[in-house]
C-alpha cells in the first residue's frame, strides 16, 4: 500500500482538519462528533440541508458543502456509515426552526442511522424529512442495501435542492423535490481496478489485467457482472445503455408519516427516459482516472444520446463520487424539465462545485 498518510487510525480526521483549514471562508468543522457545516450556518429561515456517508467518496459529500448546496456533511470512517449521534448533532447545529431535509444514499448502515437520527430529531422538536436516492440501475439489491444503491443522483439532488433551499422552498416543496430528482435519475458504473482503503491495507477485491467489474458500487462491492477488457467507446456503449434502456421500476421508499409517527413504505414507479428528454450528463471519475479518459467516455456518451435524440442540456464531467484510488467511471443521466434545469444553474459555492457566485 502506497498512500500519502500518517497512521491510518487518523486517515479521516486529519482529512478533515486539512480540509478547514484549506476552505476557511467556506466551511467549519466540528469534531467529536464528526461532521462539515457552512461557516454562516444556520441562515434564518432557511431549510437546512444534511447529507453523509462513509470517507473515501471525495468531494461527496464535505466538498458540496456551503452556498448553494449542503448545510452540513457527516463524513464516517472509510466505507463505514456516520453515526446517528453525528447526523443529530449536525442537524442541530444547521437548523434554523424551517426544518432539516436529509439526502440518504441507499446503502443499509445509511438508511437506519439517518432513520433513528431524524427520529431523535423530531423528538427534539426538529422538523426532518429524509428522502433516499436510489438511482444505481447495476442490481435490484446488493450486499449494501435492500433495493438499488444510491450514487451519481445524490450530488445532482443536493445541488438542485440546495438552489431550491436558498429560494425559500419549504420542507414539504423540498422533499416532494428531492424525490423527484431521484426518481428521473438513473446511473451506471464500472471499474478497471480496486481500491485499497488504509484501515484494510489491500485491495478490496481482486481484478485481473484484462478484466473489468460492470455494474461496481462505490464501496467495491461487485455488480452484474465480470467482464473482458474492452475499448473506451464499448464501454461507454455498455453503461449508456444500461441507463437508457432501463424500464419502468417501482422503487419501496421509506418515508416519515407526521400522522401516523411511524416509518411507512411507499411504491412509486419511475417512467424511463425516451426520445426527445433533455438531460445532465455527470460522466464521473471513481478516483483514478484522469480527466482525459472521462472525455473519451463522455464524447461516445453524446453520440448515444444524439442517436436516441436525448438532448444533453448540461453536463459536469470530473471525479465528484470516488471509491479511493479506484479506476473507473459512472454515468448519471437525470431528466430536467425547466424547474429543475433552472435550480441547477443557480449560483453555487463549496469547495469543490461553484459556478456563478
Amino acid at each position: 500500500m502506497k498512500k500519502l498518510i500518517n497512521n491510518p487510525d487518523d486517515f479521516v480526521r486529519e482529512s478533515l482538519e486539512g480540509m478547514a483549514l484549506a476552505h476557511p471562508e467556506l466551511i467549519k468543522v466540528h469534531f467529536d462528533p464528526n461532521f462539515i457545516y457552512r461557516a454562516d450556518a444556520p441562515i434564518a429561515n432557511k431549510v437546512a440541508l444534511v447529507s453523509g456517508g462513509g470517507s473515501g467518496h471525495e468531494p461527496m459529500h464535505g466538498g458540496f458543502v456551503g452556498m448553494g448546496m449542503l448545510d452540513a456533511a457527516c463524513p464516517g470512517e472509510v466505507f463505514t456509515s456516520p453515526t446517528p449521534d453525528q447526523m443529530l448533532a449536525a442537524a442541530k447545529m444547521v437548523n434554523s426552526s424551517a426544518g432539516v431535509l436529509n439526502i440518504v444514499k441507499n446503502y443499509s448502515g445509511d438508511v437506519m442511522n439517518f432513520e433513528l437520527a431524524a427520529e431523535l430529531a423530531l423528538s427534539e422538536g426538529i422538523q426532518v424529512a429524509n428522502i433516499l436516492i436510489d438511482d444505481d440501475v447495476a442490481v435490484k439489491d446488493s450486499l449494501y442495501t435492500q433495493g438499488r444503491r444510491g450514487v451519481g443522483t445524490t450530488i445532482l439532488a443536493e445541488k438542485i435542492c440546495g438552489a431550491a433551499a436558498d429560494r425559500g422552498y419549504n420542507l414539504p416543496q423540498l422533499a416532494d423535490l428531492c424525490r423527484r430528482v431521484n426518481l428521473n435519475g438513473r446511473s451506471m458504473g464500472m471499474a478497471l481496478t480496486s481500491c485499497t482503503p488504509p484501515a484494510k491495507g489491500s485491495p478490496m477485491f481482486e481484478l485481473g489485467d484484462r478484466e473489468i467489474e460492470f455494474g461496481i458500487g462505490i464501496h467495491g462491492e461487485p455488480g452484474r457482472k465480470r467482464l473482458p477488457l474492452a475499448s473506451a467507446d464499448e464501454i461507454a456503449e455498455m453503461l449508456a445503455r444500461s441507463i437508457i434502456e432501463d424500464r419502468d421500476y417501482t422503487r419501496t421508499l421509506r418515508e416519515w408519516n407526521e400522522d401516523k409517527e411511524e416509518w411507512v413504505e411507499l411504491e412509486i414507479t419511475d417512467p424511463p427516459l425516451q426520445a426527445g428528454d433533455r438531460v445532465l450528463a455527470l460522466v464521473n471519475s471513481m478516483g483514478g482516472t484522469p480527466l482525459s479518459e472521462l472525455y473519451i467516455i463522455y464524447r461516445k456518451l453524446a453520440q448515444i444520446c444524439a442517436q436516441e435524440n436525448i438532448q444533453i442540456v448540461r453536463n459536469l464531467v470530473g471525479a465528484y463520487i470516488t471509491s479511493l484510488e479506484m479506476q473507473g467511471c459512472s454515468i448519471t443521466l437525470l431528466k430536467l424539465d425547466d424547474e429543475l434545469l433552472q435550480l441547477w444553474d443557480a449560483p453555487v459555492k463549496t469547495p469543490a462545485l461553484r459556478w456563478g457566485a
